[in-house]
Protein backbone atom coordinates (compact mmCIF):
# COMPACT_ATOMS: atom_id res chain seq x y z
CA UNK A 1 0.00 0.00 0.00
CA UNK A 2 1.24 3.75 -0.84
CA UNK A 3 0.44 6.73 1.14
CA UNK A 4 1.40 9.86 -0.11
CA UNK A 5 0.68 12.46 2.23
CA UNK A 6 1.14 16.69 1.67
CA UNK A 7 3.58 16.68 -1.20
CA UNK A 8 4.78 19.47 -1.95
CA UNK A 9 7.38 21.02 -4.36
CA UNK A 10 9.84 23.69 -3.61
CA UNK A 11 8.92 26.59 -5.45
CA UNK A 12 11.11 28.82 -8.22
CA UNK A 13 11.82 32.46 -7.97
CA UNK A 14 8.00 33.82 -7.47
CA UNK A 15 6.40 30.96 -9.49
CA UNK A 16 4.08 28.94 -7.67
CA UNK A 17 5.14 24.90 -6.28
CA UNK A 18 4.16 22.74 -9.86
CA UNK A 19 2.87 20.31 -6.77
CA UNK A 20 1.04 21.43 -3.50
CA UNK A 21 -0.72 19.39 -0.51
CA UNK A 22 -1.43 16.02 -2.63
CA UNK A 23 -2.03 13.46 -0.75
CA UNK A 24 -3.96 9.86 -1.38
CA UNK A 25 -3.64 6.15 -1.06
CA UNK A 26 -2.98 3.32 -3.78
CA UNK A 27 -4.09 0.25 -2.24
CA UNK A 28 -2.61 -3.12 -2.59
CA UNK A 29 -4.31 -5.45 -4.79
CA UNK A 30 -5.22 -2.21 -7.18
CA UNK A 31 -4.23 -0.16 -10.20
CA UNK A 32 -4.43 3.23 -9.13
CA UNK A 33 -4.27 5.92 -11.97
CA UNK A 34 -2.59 9.04 -10.75
CA UNK A 35 -4.25 11.15 -13.90
CA UNK A 36 -4.26 14.67 -15.36
CA UNK A 37 -3.01 16.28 -18.72
CA UNK A 38 0.75 17.62 -19.28
CA UNK A 39 1.74 19.68 -16.77
CA UNK A 40 -0.58 19.17 -14.10
CA UNK A 41 2.01 17.57 -11.75
CA UNK A 42 2.10 13.63 -12.22
CA UNK A 43 6.02 13.35 -12.54
CA UNK A 44 6.28 15.73 -9.80
CA UNK A 45 4.27 13.60 -7.22
CA UNK A 46 5.78 10.73 -8.50
CA UNK A 47 9.44 11.89 -8.02
CA UNK A 48 8.99 13.42 -4.54
CA UNK A 49 7.06 10.04 -3.67
CA UNK A 50 10.57 8.20 -4.43
CA UNK A 51 12.85 11.31 -3.07
CA UNK A 52 14.15 12.23 -6.54
CA UNK A 53 13.48 16.00 -6.14
CA UNK A 54 13.44 18.33 -2.91
CA UNK A 55 10.23 19.15 -1.61
CA UNK A 56 8.01 18.64 1.38
CA UNK A 57 5.83 15.87 2.51
CA UNK A 58 6.20 12.10 3.07
CA UNK A 59 5.55 8.96 1.03
CA UNK A 60 4.84 5.44 2.72
CA UNK A 61 5.41 2.51 1.12
CA UNK A 62 4.02 -0.58 3.16
CA UNK A 63 4.20 1.61 6.35
CA UNK A 64 7.79 3.04 6.08
CA UNK A 65 9.39 5.91 3.82
CA UNK A 66 11.36 4.43 1.23
CA UNK A 67 15.13 6.29 2.79
CA UNK A 68 14.11 3.69 5.31
CA UNK A 69 13.94 0.69 3.28
CA UNK A 70 17.05 -1.59 3.52
CA UNK A 71 16.58 -2.57 -0.10
CA UNK A 72 14.23 -0.17 -2.05
CA UNK A 73 14.41 -1.63 -5.15
CA UNK A 74 13.31 -4.88 -3.78
CA UNK A 75 9.78 -3.20 -2.70
CA UNK A 76 9.13 -0.39 -5.49
CA UNK A 77 9.41 -1.34 -9.11
CA UNK A 78 10.26 2.26 -11.04
CA UNK A 79 9.69 3.00 -14.53
CA UNK A 80 10.51 6.74 -15.69
CA UNK A 81 10.46 7.46 -19.33
CA UNK A 82 12.62 5.47 -21.74
CA UNK A 83 14.57 2.46 -20.30
CA UNK A 84 18.62 3.96 -19.65
CA UNK A 85 21.19 1.99 -20.97
CA UNK A 86 24.55 1.29 -23.30
CA UNK A 87 22.50 0.76 -26.48
CA UNK A 88 25.24 -1.48 -27.52
CA UNK A 89 24.73 -3.82 -24.48
CA UNK A 90 22.07 -6.84 -24.98
CA UNK A 91 18.48 -7.09 -23.58
CA UNK A 92 19.91 -10.47 -21.21
CA UNK A 93 23.03 -8.62 -20.56
CA UNK A 94 21.59 -5.51 -19.03
CA UNK A 95 18.84 -7.65 -17.20
CA UNK A 96 22.22 -9.91 -15.24
CA UNK A 97 23.87 -6.33 -14.86
CA UNK A 98 20.80 -5.44 -12.57
CA UNK A 99 20.59 -9.04 -11.19
CA UNK A 100 24.08 -7.79 -9.85
CA UNK A 101 23.12 -4.99 -8.19
CA UNK A 102 20.05 -5.67 -7.09
CA UNK A 103 21.29 -8.99 -5.58
CA UNK A 104 19.36 -11.62 -6.69
CA UNK A 105 19.95 -14.65 -8.86
CA UNK A 106 21.29 -14.18 -12.54
CA UNK A 107 18.45 -16.86 -13.72
CA UNK A 108 15.61 -14.01 -12.53
CA UNK A 109 16.66 -12.51 -15.56
CA UNK A 110 15.26 -15.00 -18.18
CA UNK A 111 12.42 -15.40 -15.93
CA UNK A 112 11.17 -11.91 -16.28
CA UNK A 113 12.26 -11.88 -20.11
CA UNK A 114 9.27 -14.57 -20.28
CA UNK A 115 6.73 -12.62 -18.20
CA UNK A 116 7.32 -9.96 -20.68
CA UNK A 117 7.80 -11.53 -23.78
CA UNK A 118 11.03 -10.95 -24.44
CA UNK A 119 12.55 -14.11 -25.20
CA UNK A 120 13.29 -13.97 -28.68
CA UNK A 121 14.67 -10.20 -28.82
CA UNK A 122 17.40 -11.49 -25.70
CA UNK A 123 20.19 -11.03 -27.49
CA UNK A 124 19.29 -7.51 -29.12
CA UNK A 125 20.58 -4.66 -28.51
CA UNK A 126 18.99 -1.76 -26.41
CA UNK A 127 19.74 0.72 -29.14
CA UNK A 128 17.65 -1.01 -32.01
CA UNK A 129 14.33 -1.60 -29.14
CA UNK A 130 11.28 -0.24 -30.63
CA UNK A 131 9.48 1.95 -28.35
CA UNK A 132 6.65 -1.30 -27.01
CA UNK A 133 9.89 -3.08 -26.73
CA UNK A 134 12.07 -0.74 -24.84
CA UNK A 135 8.28 -0.56 -22.56
CA UNK A 136 8.56 -4.32 -22.17
CA UNK A 137 12.36 -4.03 -20.99
CA UNK A 138 11.33 -0.94 -18.49
CA UNK A 139 9.10 -3.35 -17.36
CA UNK A 140 11.18 -6.58 -16.92
CA UNK A 141 13.74 -4.22 -15.14
CA UNK A 142 10.78 -2.91 -12.60
CA UNK A 143 9.72 -6.83 -11.95
CA UNK A 144 13.21 -8.22 -11.78
CA UNK A 145 13.64 -7.55 -8.04
CA UNK A 146 9.78 -9.03 -7.40
CA UNK A 147 8.67 -5.92 -5.58
CA UNK A 148 5.46 -5.00 -3.94
CA UNK A 149 4.91 -2.51 -5.62
CA UNK A 150 4.67 -0.66 -9.00
CA UNK A 151 5.17 2.94 -9.80
CA UNK A 152 4.88 3.89 -13.55
CA UNK A 153 5.28 7.11 -15.30
CA UNK A 154 2.68 6.85 -18.17
CA UNK A 155 3.85 3.63 -19.19
CA UNK A 156 1.24 3.35 -22.15
CA UNK A 157 2.29 6.18 -23.83
CA UNK A 158 3.14 6.15 -27.73
CA UNK A 159 2.29 2.38 -27.25
CA UNK A 160 -0.02 0.97 -29.94
CA UNK A 161 -3.72 -0.31 -29.36
CA UNK A 162 -2.02 -4.30 -28.41
CA UNK A 163 0.93 -3.47 -26.96
CA UNK A 164 -0.95 -0.78 -24.89
CA UNK A 165 -3.65 -4.25 -24.14
CA UNK A 166 -0.84 -6.26 -23.09
CA UNK A 167 0.50 -3.32 -20.75
CA UNK A 168 -2.44 -3.20 -19.22
CA UNK A 169 -3.46 -7.08 -18.80
CA UNK A 170 0.36 -7.43 -17.47
CA UNK A 171 -0.13 -4.85 -14.88
CA UNK A 172 -4.14 -6.33 -13.88
CA UNK A 173 -2.47 -9.43 -12.93
CA UNK A 174 0.35 -7.82 -10.59
CA UNK A 175 -2.20 -6.60 -9.09
CA UNK A 176 -3.74 -9.59 -8.92
CA UNK A 177 -1.38 -11.35 -7.09
CA UNK A 178 -1.53 -8.54 -3.86
CA UNK A 179 0.70 -6.22 -5.56
CA UNK A 180 0.48 -2.22 -5.70
CA UNK A 181 0.22 -0.09 -9.18
CA UNK A 182 0.57 3.38 -9.39
CA UNK A 183 0.68 4.70 -12.82
CA UNK A 184 0.17 7.96 -14.45
CA UNK A 185 -1.82 8.72 -17.58
CA UNK A 186 -3.35 11.93 -19.06
CA UNK A 187 -6.08 9.58 -20.46
CA UNK A 188 -9.47 9.85 -18.94
CA UNK A 189 -10.72 6.67 -20.65
CA UNK A 190 -7.66 4.91 -20.20
CA UNK A 191 -7.89 5.69 -16.30
CA UNK A 192 -11.40 4.75 -16.34
CA UNK A 193 -11.14 1.63 -18.04
CA UNK A 194 -8.01 0.07 -16.47
CA UNK A 195 -7.59 1.36 -12.89
CA UNK A 196 -9.71 0.70 -10.17
CA UNK A 197 -8.96 4.24 -8.55
CA UNK A 198 -8.46 7.65 -10.13
CA UNK A 199 -6.65 10.67 -8.79
CA UNK A 200 -6.94 13.66 -10.84
CA UNK A 201 -5.02 16.58 -10.83
CA UNK A 202 -5.21 19.57 -11.90
CA UNK A 203 -2.99 22.64 -11.45
CA UNK A 204 -0.70 20.90 -9.23
CA UNK A 205 -3.80 19.56 -6.89
CA UNK A 206 -5.82 17.07 -6.30
CA UNK A 207 -9.04 17.25 -8.00
CA UNK A 208 -10.87 14.25 -6.98
CA UNK A 209 -10.43 11.05 -5.68
CA UNK A 210 -12.79 8.34 -6.77
CA UNK A 211 -13.21 4.58 -7.29
CA UNK A 212 -13.03 3.83 -11.33
CA UNK A 213 -17.04 3.10 -11.30
CA UNK A 214 -17.38 6.38 -9.53
CA UNK A 215 -15.13 8.42 -11.67
CA UNK A 216 -16.92 6.98 -15.19
CA UNK A 217 -20.10 8.09 -13.61
CA UNK A 218 -19.50 11.34 -12.57
CA UNK A 219 -16.27 12.78 -14.45
CA UNK A 220 -15.90 11.03 -17.42
CA UNK A 221 -19.31 12.33 -19.63
CA UNK A 222 -20.06 13.73 -22.38
CA UNK A 223 -20.25 18.02 -22.34
CA UNK A 224 -20.85 20.82 -25.09
CA UNK A 225 -17.71 23.10 -24.90
CA UNK A 226 -19.11 26.50 -25.83
CA UNK A 227 -17.34 29.95 -26.94
CA UNK A 228 -19.22 33.29 -26.87
CA UNK A 229 -18.54 36.87 -26.15
CA UNK A 230 -22.15 36.42 -24.45
CA UNK A 231 -21.40 33.36 -22.17
CA UNK A 232 -23.24 34.40 -18.87
CA UNK A 233 -26.43 35.51 -20.61
CA UNK A 234 -26.16 32.05 -22.11
CA UNK A 235 -25.92 30.46 -19.02
CA UNK A 236 -28.95 31.99 -17.64
CA UNK A 237 -30.86 31.00 -21.04
CA UNK A 238 -30.13 27.68 -21.09
CA UNK A 239 -30.48 26.89 -17.77
CA UNK A 240 -33.91 28.85 -17.56
CA UNK A 241 -35.07 27.23 -20.96
CA UNK A 242 -34.10 23.28 -18.45
CA UNK A 243 -35.83 24.60 -15.87
CA UNK A 244 -39.23 25.05 -17.90
CA UNK A 245 -38.62 21.80 -19.96
CA UNK A 246 -38.41 19.93 -16.97
CA UNK A 247 -34.47 18.46 -18.35
CA UNK A 248 -31.56 17.97 -16.01
CA UNK A 249 -28.96 20.22 -17.53
CA UNK A 250 -25.94 21.60 -15.68
CA UNK A 251 -23.63 24.66 -17.25
CA UNK A 252 -20.30 25.55 -15.34
CA UNK A 253 -18.69 28.91 -16.45
CA UNK A 254 -15.00 28.00 -17.22
CA UNK A 255 -12.47 30.86 -17.19
CA UNK A 256 -12.72 33.65 -19.82
CA UNK A 257 -15.60 33.44 -21.83
CA UNK A 258 -16.23 29.31 -22.06
CA UNK A 259 -19.18 27.29 -21.18
CA UNK A 260 -19.20 23.82 -20.52
CA UNK A 261 -22.98 22.16 -20.03
CA UNK A 262 -23.91 18.94 -19.21
CA UNK A 263 -26.53 16.89 -20.09
CA UNK A 264 -27.80 18.59 -23.36
CA UNK A 265 -26.67 18.58 -27.18
CA UNK A 266 -24.69 20.75 -29.53
CA UNK A 267 -28.22 21.09 -31.79
CA UNK A 268 -30.45 22.34 -28.73
CA UNK A 269 -27.19 24.93 -27.66
CA UNK A 270 -27.13 26.16 -30.96
CA UNK A 271 -30.74 26.91 -31.12
CA UNK A 272 -31.37 28.25 -28.45
CA UNK A 273 -27.90 30.88 -29.54
CA UNK A 274 -29.66 31.75 -32.42
CA UNK A 275 -32.95 32.47 -31.23
CA UNK A 276 -31.39 34.63 -29.11
CA UNK A 277 -29.10 36.48 -31.62
CA UNK A 278 -26.26 35.20 -29.61
CA UNK A 279 -22.71 35.61 -31.36
CA UNK A 280 -20.74 31.58 -31.08
CA UNK A 281 -16.92 31.15 -31.67
CA UNK A 282 -17.08 27.56 -30.42
CA UNK A 283 -19.67 24.74 -30.69
CA UNK A 284 -18.17 21.15 -29.96
CA UNK A 285 -18.87 17.94 -28.06
CA UNK A 286 -16.31 16.62 -25.57
CA UNK A 287 -16.00 14.01 -23.00
CA UNK A 288 -13.75 13.45 -19.84
CA UNK A 289 -14.00 16.04 -17.49
CA UNK A 290 -10.84 16.73 -15.70
CA UNK A 291 -11.90 19.47 -14.02
CA UNK A 292 -11.44 20.24 -10.29
CA UNK A 293 -14.40 21.26 -8.04
CA UNK A 294 -16.25 24.17 -9.37
CA UNK A 295 -14.16 27.61 -7.76
CA UNK A 296 -15.81 30.53 -7.07
CA UNK A 297 -15.49 32.20 -10.31
CA UNK A 298 -16.89 28.72 -12.30
CA UNK A 299 -19.66 27.87 -9.90
CA UNK A 300 -22.51 25.78 -11.59
CA UNK A 301 -25.94 27.55 -12.64
CA UNK A 302 -28.95 25.56 -11.28
CA UNK A 303 -32.09 26.06 -13.19
CA UNK A 304 -33.57 27.38 -10.64
CA UNK A 305 -31.12 29.97 -9.57
CA UNK A 306 -30.24 30.59 -13.08
CA UNK A 307 -32.87 33.92 -14.01
CA UNK A 308 -32.07 35.18 -9.69
CA UNK A 309 -30.87 38.82 -10.72
CA UNK A 310 -27.96 40.12 -9.53
CA UNK A 311 -29.53 42.44 -6.41
CA UNK A 312 -31.27 39.47 -4.91
CA UNK A 313 -27.96 37.31 -4.40
CA UNK A 314 -27.23 36.17 -0.80
CA UNK A 315 -24.34 38.24 1.30
CA UNK A 316 -21.53 36.32 1.75
CA UNK A 317 -20.18 35.18 5.00
CA UNK A 318 -17.26 36.48 6.62
CA UNK A 319 -15.03 33.86 7.02
CA UNK A 320 -13.20 33.16 10.16
CA UNK A 321 -9.31 33.34 10.61
CA UNK A 322 -7.64 29.88 10.79
CA UNK A 323 -4.71 28.99 12.41
CA UNK A 324 -2.37 28.33 9.32
CA UNK A 325 -1.67 24.59 9.19
CA UNK A 326 1.92 23.09 10.36
CA UNK A 327 4.36 22.51 6.88
CA UNK A 328 4.38 18.75 6.49
CA UNK A 329 8.03 17.09 6.84
CA UNK A 330 11.09 18.21 4.29
CA UNK A 331 11.85 15.87 1.22
CA UNK A 332 15.32 15.29 1.21
CA UNK A 333 17.18 13.78 -2.44
CA UNK A 334 18.87 10.73 -1.21
CA UNK A 335 21.30 8.92 -2.90
CA UNK A 336 21.07 5.81 -4.41
CA UNK A 337 22.60 2.30 -2.98
CA UNK A 338 25.24 0.90 -4.31
CA UNK A 339 24.96 -2.07 -5.87
CA UNK A 340 24.67 -5.37 -3.74
CA UNK A 341 27.08 -7.66 -5.09
CA UNK A 342 29.65 -5.00 -6.70
CA UNK A 343 32.51 -6.96 -7.97
CA UNK A 344 29.79 -9.28 -10.01
CA UNK A 345 27.95 -5.96 -10.96
CA UNK A 346 31.51 -4.34 -12.32
CA UNK A 347 32.50 -8.03 -14.25
CA UNK A 348 29.41 -7.70 -15.83
CA UNK A 349 29.44 -4.25 -16.90
CA UNK A 350 32.93 -4.80 -18.13
CA UNK A 351 31.87 -7.56 -19.97
CA UNK A 352 28.73 -6.58 -21.46
CA UNK A 353 29.49 -4.75 -24.77
CA UNK A 354 32.30 -4.80 -27.28
CA UNK A 355 34.27 -1.26 -26.41
CA UNK A 356 36.42 -2.98 -23.76
CA UNK A 357 37.79 -5.97 -26.05
CA UNK A 358 37.79 -3.55 -29.27
CA UNK A 359 40.39 -1.03 -27.08
CA UNK A 360 42.81 -3.40 -25.94
CA UNK A 361 43.04 -5.39 -29.44
CA UNK A 362 43.84 -2.01 -30.90
CA UNK A 363 46.52 -0.96 -28.32
CA UNK A 364 48.00 -4.35 -28.65
CA UNK A 365 48.17 -4.11 -32.37
CA UNK A 366 49.75 -0.26 -32.24
CA UNK A 367 52.03 -1.42 -29.86
CA UNK A 368 53.97 -3.97 -31.72
CA UNK A 369 53.74 -2.51 -34.90
CA UNK A 370 55.16 1.23 -32.58
CA UNK A 371 57.97 -1.80 -31.38
CA UNK A 372 58.80 -2.66 -34.59
CA UNK A 373 59.44 0.79 -36.10
CA UNK A 374 61.07 1.87 -33.05
CA UNK A 375 63.86 -1.16 -33.66
CA UNK A 376 63.80 -0.09 -37.65
CA UNK A 377 64.96 3.68 -36.67
CA UNK A 378 67.26 2.98 -33.70
CA UNK A 379 68.74 4.30 -30.88
CA UNK A 380 65.89 3.40 -28.21
CA UNK A 381 66.70 1.44 -25.31
CA UNK A 382 65.69 -1.75 -24.98
CA UNK A 383 63.24 -1.27 -21.62
CA UNK A 384 61.67 1.51 -24.01
CA UNK A 385 61.84 -0.62 -27.15
CA UNK A 386 59.81 -3.63 -25.07
CA UNK A 387 57.38 -1.04 -24.16
CA UNK A 388 56.75 0.78 -27.56
CA UNK A 389 57.53 3.85 -25.85
CA UNK A 390 58.70 6.80 -27.97
CA UNK A 391 60.52 9.66 -26.17
CA UNK A 392 57.74 12.10 -28.12
CA UNK A 393 54.90 10.27 -26.87
CA UNK A 394 53.91 10.54 -23.02
CA UNK A 395 52.75 7.61 -22.69
CA UNK A 396 53.15 4.06 -24.67
CA UNK A 397 49.95 3.17 -25.94
CA UNK A 398 49.11 0.37 -23.71
CA UNK A 399 49.17 2.79 -21.11
CA UNK A 400 46.80 4.78 -22.54
CA UNK A 401 44.28 2.37 -23.72
CA UNK A 402 44.45 1.33 -19.60
CA UNK A 403 43.79 4.96 -19.18
CA UNK A 404 41.00 4.75 -21.55
CA UNK A 405 39.48 1.45 -19.89
CA UNK A 406 39.96 2.87 -16.48
CA UNK A 407 38.33 6.20 -17.41
CA UNK A 408 35.10 4.13 -19.17
CA UNK A 409 34.65 2.04 -16.04
CA UNK A 410 32.93 5.03 -14.51
CA UNK A 411 32.41 7.49 -17.44
CA UNK A 412 29.97 5.15 -19.34
CA UNK A 413 27.81 4.71 -15.90
CA UNK A 414 27.31 8.51 -16.14
CA UNK A 415 26.64 8.91 -19.41
CA UNK A 416 24.48 5.89 -19.42
CA UNK A 417 23.46 5.26 -15.67
CA UNK A 418 21.79 2.19 -16.11
CA UNK A 419 22.56 1.40 -12.56
CA UNK A 420 20.42 4.92 -10.98
CA UNK A 421 18.33 5.61 -14.15
CA UNK A 422 15.95 7.77 -12.04
CA UNK A 423 18.79 9.95 -10.38
CA UNK A 424 21.24 10.48 -13.93
CA UNK A 425 23.95 9.50 -11.71
CA UNK A 426 25.82 6.71 -9.81
CA UNK A 427 26.42 6.20 -6.14
CA UNK A 428 29.90 7.42 -5.04
CA UNK A 429 30.84 4.14 -2.69
CA UNK A 430 33.58 2.13 -1.45
CA UNK A 431 32.40 -1.03 -3.06
CA UNK A 432 31.96 0.29 -6.07
CA UNK A 433 35.02 1.98 -6.22
CA UNK A 434 36.72 -1.24 -4.95
CA UNK A 435 35.29 -3.46 -7.74
CA UNK A 436 36.26 -0.81 -10.59
CA UNK A 437 39.66 -0.39 -9.14
CA UNK A 438 40.05 -4.37 -8.83
CA UNK A 439 38.53 -5.18 -12.22
CA UNK A 440 40.43 -2.48 -13.87
CA UNK A 441 44.01 -3.15 -12.25
CA UNK A 442 43.45 -6.94 -13.37
CA UNK A 443 42.34 -5.78 -16.81
CA UNK A 444 45.48 -3.31 -16.98
CA UNK A 445 47.77 -5.69 -15.60
CA UNK A 446 46.74 -8.74 -18.34
CA UNK A 447 47.13 -6.14 -21.21
CA UNK A 448 50.97 -5.09 -20.12
CA UNK A 449 51.76 -8.48 -19.91
CA UNK A 450 50.45 -9.19 -23.14
CA UNK A 451 51.67 -6.17 -24.81
CA UNK A 452 55.32 -7.24 -23.73
CA UNK A 453 54.79 -11.02 -25.30
CA UNK A 454 53.30 -9.46 -28.22
CA UNK A 455 56.28 -6.74 -29.01
CA UNK A 456 58.47 -9.35 -28.29
CA UNK A 457 57.65 -12.44 -30.68
CA UNK A 458 56.68 -9.94 -33.31
CA UNK A 459 60.53 -8.21 -32.71
CA UNK A 460 61.84 -11.85 -32.70
CA UNK A 461 60.20 -12.56 -36.34
CA UNK A 462 61.22 -9.19 -37.76
CA UNK A 463 64.93 -8.91 -36.80
CA UNK A 464 65.55 -12.20 -34.91
CA UNK A 465 67.02 -13.10 -31.13
CA UNK A 466 69.50 -9.87 -30.59
CA UNK A 467 67.03 -7.58 -29.86
CA UNK A 468 64.85 -9.77 -27.71
CA UNK A 469 67.43 -10.29 -25.16
CA UNK A 470 65.95 -10.26 -21.49
CA UNK A 471 68.32 -7.77 -19.68
CA UNK A 472 69.27 -8.16 -16.12
CA UNK A 473 67.56 -6.16 -14.50
CA UNK A 474 63.84 -7.21 -15.70
CA UNK A 475 62.50 -7.89 -12.20
CA UNK A 476 62.19 -4.38 -11.54
CA UNK A 477 61.64 -3.33 -14.61
CA UNK A 478 58.34 -5.44 -15.15
CA UNK A 479 57.48 -4.30 -11.95
CA UNK A 480 58.18 -0.63 -13.33
CA UNK A 481 56.30 -2.05 -16.28
CA UNK A 482 53.11 -3.32 -14.22
CA UNK A 483 52.60 -0.03 -11.71
CA UNK A 484 52.44 2.02 -14.62
CA UNK A 485 49.91 0.39 -16.64
CA UNK A 486 47.95 -0.35 -13.33
CA UNK A 487 48.29 3.24 -12.41
CA UNK A 488 47.02 4.88 -15.20
CA UNK A 489 44.12 2.83 -15.32
CA UNK A 490 43.55 3.52 -11.75
CA UNK A 491 43.62 7.14 -12.71
CA UNK A 492 41.18 6.55 -15.34
CA UNK A 493 38.45 5.07 -12.80
CA UNK A 494 39.17 7.88 -10.26
CA UNK A 495 39.24 10.42 -12.28
CA UNK A 496 35.68 9.97 -14.11
CA UNK A 497 34.25 9.02 -10.98
CA UNK A 498 35.46 12.43 -9.38
CA UNK A 499 34.83 14.49 -12.85
CA UNK A 500 31.32 12.10 -13.85
CA UNK A 501 32.89 12.22 -17.66
CA UNK A 502 35.07 9.56 -19.79
CA UNK A 503 37.24 12.38 -21.45
CA UNK A 504 37.94 14.32 -17.81
CA UNK A 505 39.35 10.81 -16.76
CA UNK A 506 41.64 10.13 -19.89
CA UNK A 507 42.71 13.52 -19.43
CA UNK A 508 43.65 13.06 -15.98
CA UNK A 509 45.98 10.17 -17.28
CA UNK A 510 47.63 12.55 -19.56
CA UNK A 511 48.44 15.20 -17.32
CA UNK A 512 50.43 12.96 -15.18
CA UNK A 513 53.31 12.69 -17.84
CA UNK A 514 52.57 16.35 -19.24
CA UNK A 515 52.50 18.49 -15.87
CA UNK A 516 53.24 16.54 -12.88
CA UNK A 517 56.03 14.40 -14.12
CA UNK A 518 58.04 17.51 -14.80
CA UNK A 519 56.95 19.02 -10.94
CA UNK A 520 57.89 15.79 -9.13
CA UNK A 521 61.12 15.49 -11.15
CA UNK A 522 62.17 19.07 -10.47
CA UNK A 523 61.18 17.84 -6.75
CA UNK A 524 63.49 14.63 -6.66
CA UNK A 525 65.73 15.77 -9.36
CA UNK A 526 69.27 14.51 -8.32
CA UNK A 527 67.74 12.66 -4.46
CA UNK A 528 65.72 9.67 -5.54
CA UNK A 529 68.98 7.79 -5.01
CA UNK A 530 69.15 9.05 -1.58
CA UNK A 531 66.14 8.60 -0.98
CA UNK A 532 65.81 4.99 -1.74
CA UNK A 533 69.19 4.08 -0.56
CA UNK A 534 69.44 2.09 2.73
CA UNK A 535 65.15 2.35 3.20
CA UNK A 536 65.28 -1.50 4.02
CA UNK A 537 67.77 -1.12 6.47
CA UNK A 538 66.24 2.36 8.48
CA UNK A 539 62.96 0.64 8.27
CA UNK A 540 64.26 -2.27 10.17
CA UNK A 541 66.07 0.18 12.75
CA UNK A 542 62.42 1.64 13.49
CA UNK A 543 60.59 -1.09 13.61
CA UNK A 544 63.17 -3.36 15.37
CA UNK A 545 61.79 -6.23 12.82
CA UNK A 546 63.72 -9.10 10.55
CA UNK A 547 62.14 -8.46 7.13
CA UNK A 548 61.22 -12.12 6.34
CA UNK A 549 61.72 -13.82 2.54
CA UNK A 550 63.92 -10.78 1.58
CA UNK A 551 61.26 -8.47 2.31
CA UNK A 552 63.84 -6.07 1.83
CA UNK A 553 64.66 -6.40 -1.90
CA UNK A 554 60.76 -6.10 -2.33
CA UNK A 555 61.12 -2.82 -0.53
CA UNK A 556 63.70 -1.39 -2.11
CA UNK A 557 62.45 -1.98 -5.36
CA UNK A 558 59.06 -0.56 -4.58
CA UNK A 559 60.79 2.83 -2.98
CA UNK A 560 62.66 3.02 -6.03
CA UNK A 561 59.97 3.07 -8.38
CA UNK A 562 57.75 5.65 -6.24
CA UNK A 563 61.31 7.73 -5.67
CA UNK A 564 61.90 8.16 -10.07
CA UNK A 565 59.76 10.89 -11.21
CA UNK A 566 57.20 8.83 -13.50
CA UNK A 567 56.59 6.76 -10.08
CA UNK A 568 56.41 9.72 -7.93
CA UNK A 569 54.08 11.51 -10.33
CA UNK A 570 51.55 8.74 -10.62
CA UNK A 571 51.67 8.10 -6.63
CA UNK A 572 50.67 11.60 -6.16
CA UNK A 573 47.91 12.10 -9.05
CA UNK A 574 46.68 8.95 -7.62
CA UNK A 575 46.92 10.16 -3.72
CA UNK A 576 45.16 13.63 -4.99
CA UNK A 577 42.24 12.05 -6.62
CA UNK A 578 40.92 9.30 -4.21
CA UNK A 579 40.90 12.45 -1.66
CA UNK A 580 38.86 14.15 -4.33
CA UNK A 581 36.70 11.01 -4.46
CA UNK A 582 36.45 10.45 -1.05
CA UNK A 583 35.49 14.04 -0.51
CA UNK A 584 32.84 14.24 -3.15
CA UNK A 585 31.21 10.78 -1.06
CA UNK A 586 31.13 12.59 1.95
CA UNK A 587 29.49 15.32 0.79
CA UNK A 588 26.82 13.45 -0.85
CA UNK A 589 25.86 11.46 2.13
CA UNK A 590 26.06 14.63 4.05
CA UNK A 591 23.00 16.17 1.83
Amino acid sequence: MIQAVGLTSDSLKDQPPAVEDVSFEARAGQVTALLGAAGAGKTTVLRLMLELQRGRGIAYFRGRPLHCITHPSREVGVLLGDVPGHPSRTVRNHLRMLCAAAGVPARRADEVLEEVGLVSLREERLGTLSLGMDRRLGLACALLPDPHTLVLDEPAAGLSAPEARWLHSTLREYADQGGAVLLTTAAPKEAARHADHVVTLEAGRVAADLDAAEFARTRLRPRVAVRSPHAARLASLLAKEARTERRSVEVVREQGNRLSVYGSTTADVGETAFRNGILIHQLADEVGDMRPEPREEEQPVPAEDAAMPEGDAEPEETETAEAPEPLPLPIAVRSVRSPLRPLRYELRRATGISTGFVVCGVALVVSAVTAVVLARIGHTPQARLFAAWPRELPLPPVALAAGLLGALAFGDEFRHPALAADRGTVPRRLGLLTAKLLVSGITAGMLAFLALGCDAELLYLVYGRELVQVPEDWLPLCASWLALVVGCAWAGVLAAGVFRSTAAGLAAVLAVPVAVVPLVHRLFEGSYVRVAAGIHVRMREVLLLQWPFGGERYLLGLARVIAQPVGGAMTLSLAALLCAYLITTLRARAR
